[in-house]
């Protein structure tokens, strides 16, 4: 009954209680009210988390097995702040410029070999108070792969090509691979560095004092004939102890590891070679902890091309249906793309193809090159952009190909016109480049094709009466072969002259090579002097004869482009 009289007074709303039980009355109502309060927030949590559980079942249901993985080891392994927020069902953990993260590569966890002081009381620790102990972090992408594992079998990879990481999950980047150990590397590295600092300090004392087209400087002198020196050192060739090594590795490690390069060149373009082999690596390893290349998905590793099997260098943007394959199928002639050798087969069986679209306008021989419109032939050159892709790295036309007219070169026999390579050119430029994009293919590369690829465009505009140039930026590849040609152009050029004064103007006209691409080429043979205010260009007999000789070794030689078997006339309104 005490009992009920307090619910009765408690809940009086009238205000007829006696004035002597007032105070307890209040006493009593105000402890309740408490602990209906407490009840409540007790309820309301309860159903807080009851609401954030049935959501988090749900969205669970949604997510295969590897997300869910990811998202406990979020939790367990994040720092206690963030524990003990998630545990009080408080907000989550804030960005620093205060907003929740929007993904995961937002979230930091702890490193797992963060080191601790401890110097620290355990209430620091436990508070996080003491900003010295606090482990350092990582994102997640940079501190965690997930079934990464690198392929080369027998490697646990630890250690990195560069020198510069701790692990790597690639075959570029394995030392193991590349017949080294990881501490190797890593002396390496220390090696370049040093190499590198020298170079750039003795760049920049002779920026301060150079002057316009000036001549090499003795430090430059002294370098070249000491790379001269190193490779006319060089060994002949393997001694047989070397070759049955070489053999026995071959054998052992297959294509699992990378031959055995010592003695096959002089030391001084070996170590060139190791040098770009690791600015490659580490390239690569920037691009994947950026997150824009990943590791074994979505690139395409190797393309089946007619009887050839092509290992690719970088990603080109084929769907992801096809691009997640790792290997291509596609039809020489038409370049279709398929999934299977089975369905490419089928192509082939009713394929009607034998010869790229267009119009040909140039044969000698097998020889053959076809002018092909983008607009005209759509697909055709949106396919072929993107099996270029494959080994070009800075082209980045692939669908809107409608501009540009195509120059496709095969090589004929009894089966079809196989593809050697292409270049393509806007059909109006502003600034008259005749090249836009140029790639010769990887089998038919070291074979003079790239040259008579480039000495068609530059008949193209003779033909046009046009000055022309390569559009830039030009791949590595590129630029190697657009210099071997400018050099062979003006020593040939030289050599025919017989006159006393050359002039710049006239070697373009007759030539079609731009003048700033001449002037550039005649400063690196040195063949280019400024002298009481004037350029003069010197005749260098040396370079001249050094040039006839290798003309006269390679004798009668079907790799170059005859004027008399182009049959084009410049297209008009395009």
């Amino acid at each position: 009954m005490a009992l009920g009289n307090v619910r009765t007074a408690g809940s009086s709303s009238d205000g007829t209680a006696d004035s002597d039980d007032s105070g307890d009355h209040e006493k009593t109502d105000s402890s309740h009210s408490e602990a209906n309060q407490r009840n409540n927030t007790r309820l309301t949590r309860a159903s807080l988390r009851l609401s954030q559980s049935s959501q988090v079942v749900l969205m669970l249901f949604f997510l295969t097995p590897l997300h869910v993985y990811k998202m406990l080891f979020l939790f367990l392994d994040a720092p206690p702040d963030v524990k003990l927020a998630a545990e009080r069902d408080e907000s989550p953990p804030r960005t620093p410029t205060g907003n929740a993260p929007s993904s995961e590569s937002d979230i930091d966890i702890s490193s797992p070999n963060a080191s601790h002081d401890e110097s620290v009381t355990k209430d620091q620790k436990d508070s996080g108070s003491d900003p010295s102990h606090r482990p350092k972090r990582r994102r997640f992408h940079e501190s965690y792969n997930f079934n990464m594992k690198c392929p080369t079998p027998g490697c646990n990879s630890l250690g990195h090509l560069t020198g510069k990481h701790e692990r790597h999950f690639s075959i570029s980047g394995c030392p193991l691979y590349h017949n080294l150990s990881a501490d190797e590397c890593k002396v390496k590295a220390i090696e370049r560095e040093k190499q590198e600092e020298e170079r750039s300090q003795g760049q920049n004392e002779e920026n301060r004092h150079a002057t316009r087209h000036q001549a090499p400087t003795p430090r430059q002198v002294r370098y070249k004939e000491k790379v001269m020196e190193m490779r006319k050192r060089r060994d002949s060739g393997l001694t047989k102890d070397q070759k049955e090594k070489y053999m026995e590795h071959r054998q052992t490690h297959g294509t699992t590891r990378e031959p055995l390069l010592e003695n096959i060149t002089s030391d001084y373009d070996l170590e060139l070679f190791r040098k770009a082999q690791a600015r490659a690596a580490e390239d690569l390893e920037k691009l994947r902890l950026q997150g824009q290349i990943t590791e074994g998905s979505n690139m395409i590793k190797t393309i089946l091309f007619g009887r050839y099997e092509l290992d690719t260098w970088y990603h080109s943007p084929y769907p992801e249906e096809y691009a997640r394959l790792g290997r291509l199928y596609i039809c020489e002639f038409c370049l279709k793309y398929m999934k299977s050798q089975t369905i490419l087969r089928r192509h082939m069986a009713k394929c009607v193809w034998k010869h790229p679209p267009g119009d040909e306008v140039y044969r000698k021989g097998a020889i053959s090159v076809f002018e092909v419109d983008g607009k005209k032939n759509k697909i055709y050159c949106q396919n072929l952009c993107l099996l270029a892709k494959l080994f070009l790295d800075h082209k980045t036309l692939y669908y809107d190909v409608e501009p540009f007219l195509f120059y496709v070169m095969t090589e004929a026999d009894n089966t079809g016109c196989h593809l050697v390579g292409y270049f393509s050119k806007e059909k109006n430029s502003f600034l008259n480049y005749n090249v836009s994009c140029i790639l010769t293919m990887p089998q038919y590369m070291r074979q003079g094709y790239g040259k008579m690829l480039i000495d068609f465009s530059y008949l193209l505009s003779k033909v046009e009466e046009k000055v022309g140039s390569p559009e830039r930026p030009l791949s590595d590849l590129g630029l190697i072969s657009y210099r071997s040609y400018w050099k062979e152009v003006l020593l040939r050029y030289m050599c025919n002259f017989k006159g006393k004064e050359i002039s710049i103007k006239e070697i373009s006209q007759e030539t079609a090579v731009n003048p700033v691409d001449i002037v550039s080429t005649l400063q690196s043979l040195q063949m280019l002097k400024y002298w009481k205010g004037k350029h003069l260009v010197l005749k260098r007999q040396d370079l001249i004869d050094e040039w006839k000789a290798k003309e006269t070794k390679r004798g009668n030689n079907n790799k170059t482009i005859d004027p008399s078997s182009l049959k084009w006339t410049p297209p008009k309104g395009t």
